[in-house]
């Protein structure tokens, strides 16, 4: 696997230098600053490579851009409604001016109207570290009370109903407030805000699409850019939903290995793909994790490595980011998954046989907990769980385990 590391750009808390010095060997960034659907320019993209490509004293760093994340995918184009069209040949402009400055990857995701959705940020747990959770009572109070979608308790459990009544009638405006900007905050730098209305008005717009429906123009979209990113040699991959289940009452066609299977089998080609994000799948109980990564294998191009603790067994239920190697995701033996599939990769000869992975999210420990970072990004937190994650990888990689040679050997013979 190859390490890398997510960076918003010169805004960032993390600057190049902390990326060297955390050893890692490739940057994934976006250019978060352009709105959903306009193009992606030459000169911007440029500028985001030179910005990596310097330490802050102005020396060569050594680091490249290897992965795009997000390229976004307008709400445009998820319903096919508005500038739908326009946006799709933006995106293939976009394409191809990312291919140009050399980039192959390409993380993207199809979730409507909210992106990754939390209800806390700064999460304390046992050990004083703080992290993002995901409450179903809290979303629940969001949902029917605050933004008072109509029908909205039919969605939830009669018991998270109760609770969630309770709840809200205790609830300070501060805590409501906070509630509201923590699930409407979108993705971390984003540009795109929502407000209660603006939700609102989005939930509207979706009124009339089902699952199959946006299933439907998900892969329309897949047929007009899957074919410019294979010619261009570029590899997709569609993160999934998170969390893992339907919100809102909107469709949700990402949750699933079998919703993976649909799209990939849809659009056959090695550059239609998977970001397998082990945290947001490992959220829902019935995902076998590593059973997706032996199955999926193939077309994984790109993982999200960390870890979440669930409440419960319930399908859509309550968790908060766990350390990397804690949680309920077994990540040592979804590591020796990837180190198979790369090791069958190599015998095959592919040219992209190493899978740049990333340490995704982690807990604020030690100075991170004063530094107000984004949300799910600090910058120690990150480096421990690289650290724990970089171990197991190097242990299953070494001649003395030989994992990664038995693998070879067993696709040779």
């Amino acid at each position: 696997m190859k390490a890398t590391w997510r960076w918003f750009g010169p805004r960032d808390l993390a600057k190049i230098d902390d990326m060297m010095q955390a050893g890692v060997e490739g940057v994934v960034s976006a250019l978060h600053h352009i709105p959903n659907g306009a193009v992606w320019t030459t000169d911007e993209i440029a500028k985001r490579e030179a910005e990596i490509a310097r330490r802050s004293d102005g020396s060569p760093s050594g680091l490249a851009w290897d992965v795009v994340e997000s390229l976004p995918v307008s709400e445009d184009i998820k319903k096919q409604k508005g500038d739908w069209r326009t946006h799709i040949a933006n995106y293939k402009t976009s394409l191809e001016n990312l291919a140009a400055a050399g980039i192959e990857i390409i993380c993207y995701n199809f979730m409507p109207v909210l992106d990754w959705t939390r209800t806390d940020l700064a999460w304390r747990v046992a050990s004083g570290a703080t992290c993002m959770r995901f409450d179903i009572v809290d979303f629940a109070v969001f949902d029917i009370h605050l933004l008072e979608r109509p029908g909205a308790a039919t969605d939830f459990a009669a018991d998270t109903v109760a609770e969630a009544k309770i709840r809200f009638a205790a609830m300070t405006e501060r805590r409501k407030t906070e509630i509201v900007q923590n699930i409407t905050a979108g993705l971390p730098g984003a540009t795109e805000v929502l407000t209660l209305s603006g939700v609102r008005e989005h939930l509207a717009q979706y009124d009339h699409i089902s699952a199959d429906r946006l299933r439907a123009n998900f892969i329309a979209f897949l047929e007009e850019v899957v074919p410019v990113a294979e010619r261009l040699g570029m590899r997709l991959c569609c993160h999934p939903d998170d969390p893992p289940f339907p919100l809102l009452g909107l469709p949700r066609v990402m949750s699933t290995e079998a919703d993976y299977q649909a799209v990939l089998s849809a659009v056959d080609s090695p550059a239609n793909g998977a970001t397998l994000c082990a945290g947001s799948l490992g959220a829902r109980p019935d995902n076998d994790l590593v059973g997706m990564m032996e199955r999926l294998g193939p077309k994984v191009h790109f993982l999200h490595l960390r870890n979440v603790k669930r409440d419960s067994s319930a399908i859509a239920g309550s968790f908060y980011e766990d350390e990397h190697l804690a949680g309920d995701t077994d990540m040592v033996a979804l590591i020796a998954a990837v180190v198979r599939e790369e090791a069958r990769r190599r015998a095959e000869g592919r040219a992209d046989h190493q899978i740049p992975m990333r340490p995704d999210h982690g807990q604020d420990i030690l100075d991170d907990l004063g530094r107000k970072a984004q949300p799910g990004y600090p910058t120690i937190g990150r480096l421990k769980g690289l650290a724990e994650l970089r171990g197991v990888m190097r242990a299953f990689e070494h001649p003395a385990l030989g994992l990664a040679a038995t693998a070879r050997e067993s696709e040779i013979a």
